[in-house]
C-alpha cells in the first residue's frame, strides 16, 4: 500500500498474530467519544455511562508482504462474534482467553479491505472490512465457549 495512489485496497491475507495485551478501550456509551477512565464523566456530553470497543493490533500476511494493521470495533466484532464488553467479561472468568484468541485466529484467511490512516498521527493501516474465506470459519467466542466448557 505504500506506493498506491488509492486510499483503500482489498487483499487476501492470513492472520499471523494478534496483540492480546491491549484489545479494547473505553468510550462514552452515549456519544462514543473516548474516555480516560471508566468512572469519569464524558467531557463532551457529560454522561457517566461507558462501554468498551475493540481496538486490535494484528500482523497479517498478504502474498507479497507482512503488515501490521489495526481492527476497530466493527471488524473485530465479526472476528470475535461478540461485543468488547462481552469478551472482556468472558476473559475475566477465563484468564487465558486473550492468548487463546490468538491461537484460534492464527492462520485464518480473509479478504480484507485495508485503508490508509486518515489521521496524520495514526501509525497503522486500518482494516475496514474482513470477509472469511473459509466456510468453516467460526467467531472466536464460539470456539472459546466450547474449549472452556470441556
Amino acid at each position: 500500500m505504500e506506493g498506491d495512489k488509492t486510499s483503500t485496497e482489498s487483499v487476501t491475507c492470513t492472520i499471523l498474530c494478534i496483540d492480546h495485551t491491549d484489545m479494547c478501550y473505553r468510550v462514552c456509551a452515549d456519544c462514543e467519544r473516548t474516555i480516560s477512565t471508566p468512572i469519569s464523566l464524558c467531557s463532551f456530553c457529560h454522561s457517566s455511562n461507558s462501554k468498551r470497543l475493540f481496538r486490535i493490533l494484528m500482523s497479517v500476511a498478504t502474498h507479497t508482504q507482512v503488515l501490521t494493521v489495526i481492527c476497530f470495533d466493527r471488524v473485530s466484532t465479526l472476528l470475535f462474534g461478540c461485543s468488547a464488553d462481552h469478551f472482556f467479561n468472558f476473559a475475566k472468568l477465563h484468564p487465558f482467553s486473550e492468548i487463546t484468541v490468538n491461537e484460534i485466529l492464527e492462520g485464518e484467511m480473509f479478504t480484507m479491505t485495508l485503508s490508509k490512516p486518515i489521521n496524520a498521527n495514526a501509525q497503522h493501516i486500518r482494516v475496514t472490512s474482513a470477509v472469511p474465506l473459509s466456510s468453516k470459519f467460526r467467531p472466536a467466542i464460539q470456539v472459546l465457549r466450547e474449549s472452556y466448557a470441556s
